[in-house]
């Protein structure tokens, strides 16, 4: 994907913004990327709607573009061998607070997404190790942050999540996607 029709965050807070969608950033990449890890079908191509997001007001013509790259782009991240997917958290210099606030919303978004797109269905055919992960990432997702007095050691512990949930996203992008997706440029 050339580096010119890359979707970036700023991007999706954009049209979240404008369609007054009820998710943020985190929540709605998670929720994508879970979609796409479960094998979900696009119904009639819409991004939006297959995440059960309503848009008010409509996304314009080239949102509904750029919601087609984001979708292509995040399917061809979570393939990629050279393993460049990466959740779409706050900033590493943001609060501590807002970075786990982050993670938090991108689980849920995530494990929202795995549920909307069936693989709750199939989670008898998980094996133990993905099924693990997905308890663990609930257990993330409903924990209540406390912060120790060393920042060093709360950015610390914070990074080691944010790579778990990385990797465990990838796992399980591997084995439960039953196949690409076609991407189209009338994606919404």
């Amino acid at each position: 994907m050339s580096a010119n029709l890359t979707v970036d965050p700023e991007d999706i807070a954009e049209l979240i913004g404008r369609c007054k969608l009820a998710t943020n950033v985190s929540e709605f990449h998670g929720s994508l990327v879970g979609f796409i890890s479960s094998g979900g079908i696009f119904p009639g191509h819409s991004v939006l709607g297959a995440l059960q997001l309503e848009p008010d007001p409509a996304p314009s013509a080239d949102e509904v573009a750029m919601l087609g790259r984001l979708r292509q782009q995040t399917q061809e991240w979570l393939a990629d061998p050279e393993l460049t997917f990466s959740p779409w958290l706050p900033d590493d210099d943001a609060p501590i607070a807002e970075r786990a606030d982050g993670l938090t919303d991108w689980i849920r978004g995530f494990l929202g997404g795995l549920g909307l797109g069936g693989s709750v269905m199939r989670n008898q055919a998980m094996s133990d190790d993905a099924k693990e992960i997905l308890k663990d990432m609930a257990a993330i997702a409903a924990t209540e942050f406390e912060f120790d007095a060393d920042d060093d050691v709360n950015d610390e512990s914070l990074i080691e999540l944010e790579e778990f949930v990385r990797a465990g996203a990838m796992l399980l992008h591997a084995e439960l996607a039953t196949g690409p997706q076609p991407a189209s440029d009338t994606l919404h």
